[in-house]
């Protein structure tokens, strides 16, 4: 009896955005009405670099 080797590939990329996970009744998303994010970013700049690769925004991170 030969035995065989069955090749299955599970490895298919998934690409979503926030926009996509996030539920539209999510709260979440309230929060994101009422809170301006940008305050966030002069108190990271100097633990970001100018060169390299793209990072994760920190907002994101937040």
């Amino acid at each position: 009896m030969a035995m065989t080797k069955k090749c299955t590939k599970n490895d298919h990329i998934i690409l979503n955005t926030l926009e996509e996970l996030v539920p539209q009744n999510h709260e979440v998303r309230k929060l994101e009405e009422c809170i301006d994010w940008q305050f966030i970013y002069p108190l990271v700049e100097d633990l970001y670099s100018s060169t390299g690769r793209p990072s994760i925004d920190p907002v994101v991170f937040i």
